[in-house]
């Protein structure tokens, strides 16, 4: 893998009422990377991916994308939030909101035409949602939402993807055939950072792995630092789970989500 950082952290520090919500993180992401950054709750997971993205103020710290400020890589970034985050009582079909990845790539003057539109259900497709097109947003189940906001990340064609709990609230076979899309984004060459919570999955789903506890406690190949004393160390002397022996994560095949 070339040494090249698609993502370059240094330094960066977050407080809320003058309380230390990330401190002094440096992160260090090569290009083509799968990444899981895990941590107990309150460790300031979803704060350092918007950090990163510039969406919560930092108290110090540099972000680069490609060795440039994110205001400058805004069209090669995709960003899936929180699902628990987002109105999904807004009044727009599952289309216009896949379509809403096309954006930055238009500017602010041209609206989206038949090939963005094109290209929207072709990403719908590819996570299994392409028969809800014409769905309201707010008729799917949370499984399928989760769906729709994944193809509006893949149609922003990005080079580097942050994703806040991408499996909450969905079933064991989309979680599985999510994995499968993160990992053909991996073999695409593209960097993919992902909050994650379910511990043991680690070694099976991912490559590397951000330790997280308002400051860095490690970051690497998971066969590397996802080790019991990195856990303790993480999880205030207490190990979560014990981790087995890590095998690297096998290659995968392209295939869409079945719906």
């Amino acid at each position: 893998m070339a040494d090249r950082f698609a993502v370059d952290v240094a330094d960066l520090t977050v407080a809320y009422r003058d309380q230390p919500v990330l401190w002094d993180v440096d992160l260090q992401v090569s290009e083509g990377v799968l990444m899981a950054i895990v941590g107990p709750n309150g460790a300031g997971k979803t704060t350092l991916i918007k950090a990163i993205l510039g969406l919560v103020p930092t108290a110090a710290g540099r972000v680069l994308i490609y060795e440039a400020p994110v205001p400058r890589q805004r069209r090669r970034i995709a960003y899936v939030p929180q699902r628990g985050s987002v109105d999904w009582d807004f009044p727009t079909s599952v289309l216009d909101v896949v379509t809403m990845g096309t954006y930055g790539t238009l500017g602010w003057i041209k609206r989206p035409g038949k090939e963005e539109h094109a290209r929207a259900r072709e990403a719908l497709a590819k996570v299994g949602m392409a028969g809800f097109a014409d769905r309201q947003i707010a008729q799917l189940s949370g499984g399928q939402q989760q769906r729709v906001f994944l193809a509006r990340a893949l149609v922003q064609d990005a080079d580097v993807y942050f994703m806040d709990e991408p499996f909450q609230g969905v079933d064991a076979t989309t979680e599985k055939a999510i994995v499968t899309l993160l990992q053909n984004l991996r073999e695409a060459g593209k960097t993919v950072l992902v909050v994650h919570h379910d511990l043991p999955t680690v070694p099976e789903y991912f490559d590397w792995v951000l330790l997280l506890n308002v400051r860095r406690i490690a970051a690497g190949p998971v066969a590397e630092v996802f080790t019991n004393e990195n856990l303790r160390q993480t999880y205030g002397g207490r190990v979560p789970f014990e981790p087995q022996t890590v095998q690297p994560p096998q290659a995968v095949v392209s295939q869409p989500l079945t719906s």
